[in-house]
């Protein structure tokens, strides 16, 4: 895909975020009243006595109701508020500012940059709609609607586990219709002007089957990132890529056939007619033409990111966690460094040596957001202090006090609700930065192990589908015009209770066969 070509891509996902003239006066006056209510809020809890508090929490307290505020309403950047944060803990005495920065060079930060850029050269090169278009084409798929169904969302989810799901759903998008368009009951039912039931079916399940598939893996998605530095950070425990999809992948499994079940029964097909797909996806197919060099490239790194990042747990299996080769190999191979390793390839693996061409160019590579590094940083750094201020502790106990969770598995619980209702109306990312740190410090208080919380919260960021505001693939489907909001709130939050449930059971059931109490 050529630079044009990928920019006319990158303006169609911004014009697919349509949202209604209501909604749009909605956005308006939360940015506005947000925009002035942070800075009030941050004299008045400064004003506020706090006897409780030491001075540095006190002073804290006031910096997150303005950080918090303005990363809810999105008044300004969500990044430039994270940075924002951090300089206000430095220019208020709270910590010195090689400390206040210090998480924006955490190793994770590096495993960041290199799952973007290699996001980055699977689209620019492809790959990723290549491997719809094939397994799309299997024989198993057929002309069956809802074998179809099946396979787009398992598509999505699966390639949604390694780069964005805005950039998987947006990838996906032209696909999906061009099946639909080839089905004739669409065709008679648009020629009525009416969405088919189908149609808001399957526009529905890819964007759920994106937010899902970005569980299974580490890098699927920023809130699991976030998860694993600040379980590493507070609580000292560091959970490996390995680890991760142990716990991630059965869960993917587990929410995509709820996904599947549920868009099935209620969004029936009544298709029989599948005329012009074998064609239509014959021609798209062609239109790629054979495996280009620069997708061979990327396949190779990508083989050796995957390899590298697999292989500690595969040691660990036959030696444990505390053997000498595991020990040695995470030491002089950590995720971060494997991910540097991996990208780095794209730049040496050329696609063109006479004009020395190459797989990945810098001006591409710089192409990744690096809003959402900036972010993690962040939220690293603010996490960080709430802890050495003694401030979450305070939190843990009114938390506690209030909702009158004591057990594990109901903070567990009530972790996951509250990241759920919040990633409902913010970035996910904003909410996994708001939450964890919070539940971390609510199960230090009741005594319990913080890592299921911590996991409960985090994962519970990836649901979000009640609204077109809540994720970036809900916003791109819901510019189709195919699926009425009413319907989309009503998936939505059948799919938001399943998916919850689903959360804690398998952390339940998960997490001491991990070793992660």
């Amino acid at each position: 895909m050529d630079d044009l070509e990928l920019k006319t891509t990158k303006e169609t996902i911004k014009l697919s975020l349509v949202i209604s003239p209501a909604e749009e006066k909605f956005d308006w006056w939360r940015k506005t009243l947000g925009f002035f209510i942070g800075p009030l809020l941050f004299a008045l809890l400064y004003l506020w006595p706090m006897p409780t508090l030491s001075p540095e929490a006190h002073r804290l307290t006031a910096i997150l109701g303005l950080v918090l505020t303005y990363w809810i309403s999105e008044a300004i950047p969500i990044p430039v508020t994270a940075l924002l944060g951090v300089v206000l803990c430095v220019v208020l005495g709270i910590a010195e500012a090689r400390v206040a920065f210090a998480p924006f060079s955490d190793p994770i930060i590096f495993l960041f940059i290199g799952s973007f850029m290699l996001a980055e050269a699977m689209v620019v090169h492809r790959m990723d709609k290549r491997l719809a278009l094939t397994i799309l084409s299997w024989p198993w798929v057929g002309t069956s609607p809802v074998r179809i169904l099946f396979a787009c969302g398992a598509i999505t989810a699966f390639i949604s586990m390694w780069i964005s799901n805005t950039a998987t759903t947006a990838m996906m998008l032209p696909i999906i219709l061009g099946i639909l368009r080839a089905m004739a009951n669409l065709r008679s039912q648009e020629a009525g002007g009416e969405a088919s039931s189908y149609a808001t079916g399957s526009m529905l399940f890819i964007a759920y089957a994106a937010s899902i598939g970005g569980i299974g893996t580490p890098i699927g998605t920023v809130p699991n990132l976030i998860g694993i530095g600040m379980i590493d950070r507070l609580l000292g425990i560091k959970i490996t890529f390995f680890t991760w999809m142990l716990l991630g992948l059965p869960l993917v499994i587990v929410m995509y056939l709820i996904l599947f079940f549920l868009i099935k029964g209620l969004y029936p097909t009544q298709s029989t007619g599948m005329g012009g797909l074998r064609e239509y996806l014959t021609a798209e197919k062609q239109a790629l033409g054979g495996w280009s060099r620069g997708q061979m490239n990327v396949l190779i790194a990508f083989a050796i990111m995957i390899s590298l990042w697999l292989l500690p747990g595969f040691i660990a299996l036959f030696e444990g966690a505390e053997g000498p080769l595991y020990k040695l190999y995470s030491r002089i191979l950590p995720e971060g460094v494997v991910a540097i390793i991996g990208v780095s390839f794209l730049f040496f693996l050329p696609t063109n040596w006479k004009q020395k061409e190459f797989t990945l160019s810098w001006p591409q590579a710089s192409r990744i957001d690096w809003g959402t590094i900036l972010l993690f940083g962040g939220g690293l750094s603010l996490g960080s202090m709430v802890f050495s201020t003694r401030l979450a502790e305070v939190m843990g106990q009114k938390i506690i006090g209030l909702t009158g969770a004591q057990s594990l598995w109901s903070i567990t619980a009530v972790a996951a609700l509250s990241a759920l209702i919040l990633t409902e109306f913010t970035s996910n990312t904003a909410a996994a930065n708001m939450i964890i740190p919070v539940f971390v410090a609510v199960s230090k208080t009741a005594g319990v192990s913080g890592i299921p919380p911590a996991l409960g919260a985090c994962l519970a960021c990836s649901l979000g589908f009640m609204l077109p505001v809540s994720t970036p693939p809900n916003a791109i489907v819901y510019g189709t015009g195919l699926v009425p909001i009413t319907r989309m709130i009503k998936t939505g939050i059948i799919l938001d209770i399943f998916g919850l449930c689903a959360i804690v059971l398998m952390l339940r059931l998960l997490c001491p066969l991990l070793g992660l109490l």
